[in-house]
């Protein structure tokens, strides 16, 4: 009995979660607001921003190195024998039990500049760290995008698969209604099943690649995975014109715009200000050093022991200078650790430039590239369009066998697919145009 209850219990929380979730209502998410919500909650974004707050730190640390240090001293002792009195100096020899508080104070006057350099290394590695979380933020939101539009087409090839498999599974019943009058042979109908089986394939795959670009947009937007969302269909009007700029000036407009070109001029301003705080250890310290202090001994019998802290009360304040002589090297090995930082963040921007480039111009190309695809496309497709409906005339007149009228399906088929693929890559690249150029991307 309690093994039946349980099963039954298990059965009931089951469908119960699944009516639940079934009755959770489905929100239509556009692209815009898919990239405002990433931006808002994806972890990738979350872990720049928090790496920019630890710069941040990094930089009022740096700040707070010009003020002077304060600390608080005590310690108590007790010695037996010949010893010098801690508080009197004096040499003794009994027990002592003595008692020393103390405050110290120092702040550094000069130190070869490196505390100002070294602050203003940290702002700008502040600075960079801002552009960092930009250039992260970007990415993510082309990466919304690149997923946003590989949704949209794997839908409309769900809804190109569903209609093909309707049609094939009406010829499925043609065909078995010509062969029960014995006008088409067995196989015939046997490769109207075989196409209606393929079809069929095909849009359990198309589903099944829908559900796969949902899952990437849920884990960018951080989703719980229980989360229903319906993406915003496109417009009618698909036809973007292409860019009246060529690929050069958008690149030196991209170059004005992205984060990822100042990130790497302020790295090399940084490793510059790294090598002068490198050569600051081939200055001296000058530092200025104060102390106030006060004792209590139990040689002076005369005296309470309050009193003593107030006869023993001293202040001293002093200079101490440091010069550096021979340190095995090490001054020498920061600056040319220095220097080797300085012509990698060079090379870096170079690179970065290169890559740059690379995105404008990739994208540029198979911007006019997909749009001549696209005008071929949709041409091809409307050809194939009539050619199949003529075809599937034929068919059931009887005039074209069920291979022929495969062939045309597929062929039209092919085309639809063909059609999709040039007009979302031809979205995709249109819009990386525009966003490189520092505008907003919307659909």
């Amino acid at each position: 009995m309690k093994l039946c209850l349980i099963i039954a219990t298990f059965f009931y929380l089951q469908v119960s979660f699944s009516q639940v979730k079934d009755s959770i209502p489905l929100k239509v998410w556009s692209l815009e607001k898919c990239i405002a919500h990433a931006i808002e909650n994806n972890i990738t974004i979350k872990e720049a921003t928090l790496n920019k707050s630890i710069t941040e730190t990094d930089y009022k640390a740096a700040k707070s190195s010009r003020l002077p240090n304060l600390t608080a001293s005590g310690s108590t002792s007790f010695s037996n024998g010949n010893s010098i009195d801690p508080i009197t100096s004096n040499f003794v020899s009994d027990q002592i039990y003595s008692t020393n508080i103390g405050l110290n104070s120092s702040i550094i006057l000069f130190q070869g500049n490196q505390i100002n350099n070294q602050i203003i290394q940290n702002e700008l590695l502040l600075k960079q760290s801002i552009f960092i979380e930009k250039e992260v933020k970007n990415n993510i939101t082309l990466s919304v995008l690149e997923n946003y539009l590989q949704i949209l087409h794997a839908k409309e090839g769900i809804i190109i698969a569903e209609n093909n498999l309707q049609s094939t599974e009406k010829e499925v019943e043609q065909a078995k209604a010509r062969l029960d009058a014995g006008t088409i042979t067995l196989s015939d109908y046997t490769e109207a099943q075989s196409q209606a089986a393929t079809n069929k394939y095909i849009l359990i795959n198309a589903k099944n690649t829908y559900q796969q670009y949902l899952i990437s947009l849920k884990q960018l937007l951080e989703l719980d995975p229980t989360h229903n969302i319906e993406i915003k269909n496109l417009d009618n009007n698909t036809d973007f014109p292409l860019m009246a700029l060529n690929e050069i000036a958008i690149y030196k407009k991209a170059l004005n715009v992205l984060p990822e070109i100042n990130a790497s001029n302020l790295e090399i301003e940084a490793s510059k200000k790294g090598m002068d705080i490198a050569k600051g250890g081939y200055l001296p310290t000058l530092s200025l050093t104060s102390s106030l202090g006060t004792g209590y001994t139990s040689v002076n019998e005369t005296m309470t022991f309050s009193n003593q802290l107030d006869f023993n009360f001293n202040q001293k304040i002093g200079l101490s200078l440091s010069i550096p002589i021979f340190n095995r090297n090490q001054t020498k090995a920061a600056v040319q650790k220095a220097t080797i930082n300085i012509e990698k963040a060079e090379i870096s921007k170079t690179n970065t430039q290169k890559e740059i480039y690379k995105k404008v111009a990739t994208a540029y190309q198979n911007a006019i590239a997909t749009q001549e695809q696209l005008v071929a496309a949709k041409t091809s497709m409307k050809a194939a369009e009539q050619s199949y409906k003529l075809a599937k005339k034929k068919y059931e007149l009887g005039n074209l066998s069920t291979a022929d009228l495969v062939i045309s399906q597929n062929t039209y088929t092919n085309s639809q697919q063909n059609y999709l693929q040039a007009k979302y890559l031809n979205i995709l690249y249109q819009q990386l145009l525009k966003f490189y150029q520092g505008n907003r991307i919307t659909l």
